[in-house]
């Protein structure tokens, strides 16, 4: 086993099929993208936040492997409360077989339940609450318009580092916000905070217009996605479905056929999710499908992984941070195992 590259080794060597097959094709495909220049766009939804996927979402940001994002509104904040109130959480690893009422006395705990950890109320909510609810307010009095995420990045990076209870390093939203990296937030009314923003809306502490829209993501979006296309073009790396990977896939044909605009398409596409393949569903649509729409083509390198993301993605993320720490080494071994 390679010393310096044994989670690649480990992906050549044990995954030929399946799953597996489809995982080490999806990261060797992403590595060659990367090599020759390419840049990659991730789609972020379900709970990876909470379920610590910074930790290696992070440093790929920092070495630049990652160029921008699409996330829900809850794994936005959530990267936040990851990083302020990392010691507070408590984890349920027995959440199968958890009652109603043991939910209820979690609630009466004033803990969130995600999956088998929990998000602590006033360390997480509260306290962020009273520093970005104070930020709202001073931009309603300056008539002062951001998109969603710009307040998140503002706020992550003045908070002091005696505030942070996880490990900074392990905070994509910090890795983000230093490096200024483009972000959409489509949805973020569906968030935590999101519903207290509506609630200081409905009282006239502030106006919903200081929070841009979700269409003027998209307008902005438009420039955004013809800069990162350029060159070697941008391909598209999804974890689960909905509407954080349904809105920025769509830029590509609204650029065709609204703005009537030459475009390039996504220059790779690969989808992780456990929603079986199906009629309708889009979180388990083959990629074959977005062909029909415009937003990939019958050449563009697609790859659906049916897995869990919190067991992929560190394997996939650990594996291009060895190709990209060792260029040399990695294409070596690639050839080593035919590829």
């Amino acid at each position: 086993m390679s010393a310096d590259l044994p989670i690649l080794e480990f992906i050549l060597r044990n995954y030929n099929n399946f799953n597996a097959r489809a995982t080490r094709d999806a990261t060797i495909a992403y590595w060659r993208h990367a090599e020759r220049g390419g840049k990659m766009f991730w789609a972020v939804a379900g709970a990876m936040s909470s379920a610590q996927l910074g930790i290696v979402l992070a440093p790929a940001i920092r070495e630049g492997l990652i160029h921008g994002l699409s996330v829900t509104g809850a794994n936005l904040e959530e990267s936040l409360f990851r990083l302020v109130a990392h010691d507070s959480y408590k984890d349920f690893p027995d959440y199968r077989y958890l009652t109603k009422e043991d939910d209820t006395r979690i609630l009466e705990d004033r803990m969130r339940r995600v999956t088998d950890t929990s998000i602590p109320e006033d360390e997480a909510f509260r306290a962020v609450e009273k520093t970005l609810v104070p930020m709202w307010i001073g931009a309603h009095t300056s008539g002062t318009r951001r998109f969603w995420h710009e307040y998140f990045y503002e706020l992550i990076q003045a908070l002091p580092p005696e505030t942070h209870q996880g490990p900074a390093e392990e905070c994509w939203l910090l890795a983000a916000a230093k490096a200024n990296l483009p972000i959409v937030v489509p949805g973020y009314e569906d968030s935590t905070f999101g519903n207290i923003f509506a609630s200081h809306v409905k009282y006239e502490d502030c106006s919903a217009t200081i929070a841009k829209s979700g269409i003027e993501y998209m307008a902005w979006f438009y420039d955004r996605y013809q800069e990162l296309s350029a060159g070697e073009g941008i391909g598209f790396f999804q974890i689960g479905g909905g509407i954080a990977g349904d809105f920025p896939i769509c830029v590509v044909p609204s650029i065709k056929y609204d703005l009537d605009k030459p475009v390039k398409p996504w220059a790779y596409f690969c989808q992780i999710s456990d929603s079986t393949t199906s009629y309708g569903s889009y979180s388990g649509a083959t990629p074959n499908e977005k062909i029909t729409w415009d937003k990939l083509t019958k050449d563009t390198p697609m790859f659906v992984i049916e897995s869990d993301a919190t067991i992929v993605v560190p394997l996939v993320l650990r594996a291009l941070l060895e190709c990209k720490r060792n260029p040399a080494a990695a294409n070596a071994l690639l050839a080593k195992y035919g590829f």
